[in-house]
């Protein structure tokens, strides 16, 4: 028989005897909940037990009275006792593998998921305005710990990030409830409340005091585990997690979306903290402070970009963009590629034009599909791709000359419109390496782009002056131009 024990959190305590477990409710009065009268936490104590029957109905058995002198004074949530060596947070902490483990806990999850009740308003509480209503909640929540519990400068920089990715999000937002991805979860996935049990796991204690904290997008249920996860420094679990969910599911996870509900998850368990710490418990505020900068890191890694990368031909700018795109998991649209496209001309066909001779010959100078109307054509059809994919919450890399301003002045519009941040690279390198690069290309004749060191020799007459661009010399090894432009698309500014 496992020795009885107590354990506490901001709103219960729980007392463990034998085979059970009684879950009391503590009086208290947070902004998200009122406890201080018998009626509320009994009606909390039934709610507790129906919802989380749904995962778990072996476990929660029952609701019990708390008597004095025979008559019920509170009421506690009666549950069956799990062993502790099978909580997930245990497992994880180990440091052993536990993959099947996760995927065990992914397929409940999606079976769960799978059948949640739907509904018009479950589905509002994915949308742009209910997501940033709920960061503004647990921002007024705790107004009073920044500057003591959570670091000042960390918060200012938190709540900026925040309502930027939303204020651009609405077509990926739209997207996640037309397509069914919203549902009444579970609102509060922690690894503590997992049970891998030799029959399957059990998931324990969803939020019931308050029905908006459980509605939302499938990811938000997902993220949290995944977060918890990784506060416990299971990083590689995080990862199998979502991947498993996703093909279990048959879902894709835009990944700024990912990072911005881990965001949200991390601060309000930092939002935990300051409670935790303003009730007594001194360690909480360390706590607090390492789930704030959790948070922050998530929001880091979840701003949108739109990059652009251009120079002149023979510069090497598409292999920037394309490492760019591999090393980041980010769209990469090519100007020649569209160019093509548009005009029906196979990736790697030379361009159709010709010479006195009859035979083919490389594309005139500003002629053909490179003509000034075809160019238009091009460069708004690589914007408007690039303006619905950040609407969709995904990083694009543009890889273009970009020689002309005004092309420059619409993604930069693009951009702010989209709230994502603008990063423009300029390749630069010795004309007459960029010749031999050229010429050497050609005779594999692979590659998408027609320019000849005719072309580009042309083309460097009229380049217009780029001074917002940063300047990427890739006169060095490959993996030295890589690594530069990938610490300039990550400047935190």
């Amino acid at each position: 028989m496992p020795a009885a024990a107590v354990a506490e959190t901001h709103i219960s305590v729980l007392f463990f005897v034998g085979d059970r477990v009684f879950k009391l409710r503590k009086p208290v009065r947070f902004g998200f909940l009122d406890f201080t009268e018998p009626t509320a936490r009994k009606l909390d104590c039934e709610r507790e037990l129906a919802l989380n029957r749904r995962l778990a109905p072996d476990v929660y058995l029952g609701v019990a009275d708390v008597l004095f002198e025979g008559e019920p004074v509170d009421h506690m949530v009666v549950m069956r006792r799990l062993p502790e060596d099978r909580r997930l947070a245990t497992l994880a902490r180990r440091g052993g593998d536990i993959s099947d483990h996760l995927r065990q806990v992914a397929h409940a999850l999606v079976t769960f998921h799978a059948g949640a009740l739907r509904s018009a308003e479950i589905s509002s509480s994915a949308s742009a305005a209910a997501l940033g209503g709920a960061w503004e909640s647990n921002f007024a929540q705790t107004d009073s710990f920044v500057g003591s519990e959570l670091d000042e400068r960390a918060e200012e920089r938190l709540r900026g990030l925040a309502g930027r990715y939303l204020e651009g999000r609405g077509p990926l937002f739209a997207s996640r409830i037309s397509s069914g991805r919203v549902c009444d979860g579970h609102g509060d996935l922690q690894a503590e409340d997992i049970f891998c049990l030799d029959d399957g796991p059990r998931i324990l204690d969803c939020i019931e005091f308050d029905d908006t904290l459980r509605y939302g997008d499938v990811i938000s249920d997902v993220s949290f585990l995944a977060t918890d996860l990784e506060r416990l420094g299971r990083f590689d679990a995080a990862d199998q997690l979502l991947r498993d969910y996703q093909e279990l599911a048959g879902d894709r996870f835009p990944e700024s979306l990912v990072h911005h509900h881990s965001a949200l998850h991390a601060y309000v368990r930092a939002k935990v903290g300051c409670l935790r710490h303003a009730q007594g418990e001194r360690r909480a505020s360390r706590e607090a402070r390492r789930l704030q900068g959790l948070a922050l890191e998530h929001l880091e890694l979840g701003r949108v970009r739109l990059v652009l990368v251009g120079g002149l031909p023979g510069t090497g700018k598409s292999t920037v963009a394309a490492a760019l795109g591999a090393a980041r998991g980010w769209v990469v649209l090519r100007s020649d590629e569209v160019r093509k496209e548009l005009a029906g001309v196979a990736p790697t066909s030379r361009a159709p034009t010709s010479s006195t001779s009859g035979e083919p010959a490389a594309p005139a100078y500003r002629g053909g599909i490179y003509g000034a109307e075809q160019t238009a054509a091009t460069y708004r059809l690589v914007l408007d791709r690039a303006r619905e994919a950040l609407g969709l919450g995904e990083s694009v890399v543009l890889d273009a000359s970009w020689s002309e301003s005004r092309w420059r002045r619409t993604a930069a519009d693009i951009a702010a419109r989209s709230s994502s941040d603008l990063v423009e690279l300029c390749c630069t390198l010795d004309p007459h390496e960029a010749s031999r690069r050229l010429v050497s290309r050609d005779k594999h004749g692979a590659d998408v782009s027609d320019a000849t060191p005719e072309i580009a020799a042309l083309m460097a007459r009229e380049f217009a002056v780029w001074p917002s661009a940063v300047i990427v010399d890739t006169s060095v090894s490959p993996d030295a131009v890589v690594a530069r432009a990938l610490e300039i698309v990550d400047d935190r500014r």
